[in-house]
């Protein structure tokens, strides 16, 4: 699968507030960082530079189970890959 690993049967689906992605997790929390925003993180600072920080900016929308995980994997992918099936 693209978002969790094979085999997955419980996970969460989250979106971000912040840059409005969708994503699956295997974490089931209220809210988590969102991945794509922490990618913008800069961690090296210079000695006048404040430290970036991560928020928690990507809510639980669903926690799916089963075949639900399969499913919700594939349409999300399809929106990343623009439909290219060679990765399956």
């Amino acid at each position: 699968m693209y978002y969790v690993p094979d085999g997955t049967d419980r996970c969460g689906y989250f979106m971000c507030s912040a840059c409005g992605s969708k994503f699956l997790s295997l974490q089931t929390t209220d809210s988590i960082p969102c991945p794509y925003c922490e990618e913008d993180v800069d961690l090296e600072i210079g000695p006048d530079e404040e430290m970036s920080v991560s928020m928690d900016s990507a809510k639980l929308q669903q926690i799916l189970e089963g075949e639900d995980v399969e499913k919700m994997d594939i349409l999300l992918s399809l929106a990343i890959t623009g439909g290219n099936y060679d990765w399956i």
